[in-house]
């Protein structure tokens, strides 16, 4: 199995919770080799491997994804979690920074993503799982950030999408929507006095651990998960209800 964005964060909880269920897992990073070979000397078990691509870059990915199933004798789940987060407050940004913004976001946080399902398709010819990470922005908004709130949007429209189109090919397709998880990205964002306004969203008074999101994953790339294809499962403490 394949999870991009692993070296850091939910990917790396991810990896680490299919590893401990015995599976042999792809690292995929952009540019932090030191953090992704850590966690492959980390991973219980044997047969992981490293692979590099930037998510943008759609030849990149191809060769990745098809590096990646040659590593392991195949592609049976593919985790879509790589991902960019920039501030971009449409009052307070120039046009050519909202461009860039929108750009970069949409090239990685979406097309990337759909990039990396073409291409992990491909080696499917048996079924698979593929598992896309969005967000709770995609449903409340993110008003600094837009173009995230959009891809992750556009994210969960794919995923429904391709549940439809892939599930006479035996391939399933679901999504979680995590709210504030306690990773590197958000680090800056949870220190005080803001992180504690963050915290209070939910009334259990705090964000989810990287680990609760990996379980979730966990669950829709299992046999088990079949009759989930097509979902989005909340997984925000309560923090934003939606109808």
């Amino acid at each position: 199995m394949l999870v991009t964005g692993a070296s850091r964060g939910i990917g790396r909880a991810v990896a680490t919770a299919f590893a401990a269920e015995g599976d042999r897992v792809a690292i995929h990073h952009r540019s932090s080799p030191d953090l992704a070979e850590g966690l492959h000397a980390e991973l219980p078990g044997q047969g992981h491997v490293v692979v590099q691509a930037d998510i943008a870059d759609p030849a990149a990915v191809r060769r990745m994804v098809d590096e990646a199933a040659d590593a392991l004798g195949g592609l049976d789940v593919v985790v879509n979690n790589a991902g960019v987060f920039f501030h971009h407050a449409i009052t307070e940004v120039s046009y050519e920074e909202w461009q860039t913004a929108w750009h970069d976001t949409l090239d990685i946080n979406l097309l990337g993503a759909a990039n990396v399902a073409w291409c992990a398709v491909q080696h499917m010819t048996r079924g698979g799982r593929i598992v896309n990470v969005s967000s709770r922005g995609a449903f409340r908004g993110e008003p600094d950030s837009p173009a995230y709130g959009a891809s992750k949007a556009g994210m969960n429209a794919m995923g429904q999408s391709l549940a439809i189109a892939l599930a006479p090919h035996g391939i399933t397709v679901g999504t979680v929507a995590p709210g504030f998880v306690e990773t590197d990205m958000t680090n800056e964002h949870l220190k005080a006095p803001r992180g504690d306004a963050i915290r209070a969203q939910s009334p259990f008074g705090r964000v989810a651990m990287p680990e609760e999101i990996a379980a979730a994953v966990v669950y829709l790339a299992s046999p088990a998960a079949e009759w989930a294809s097509g979902t989005i499962i909340d997984l925000n403490g309560a923090s934003y209800l939606r109808s």
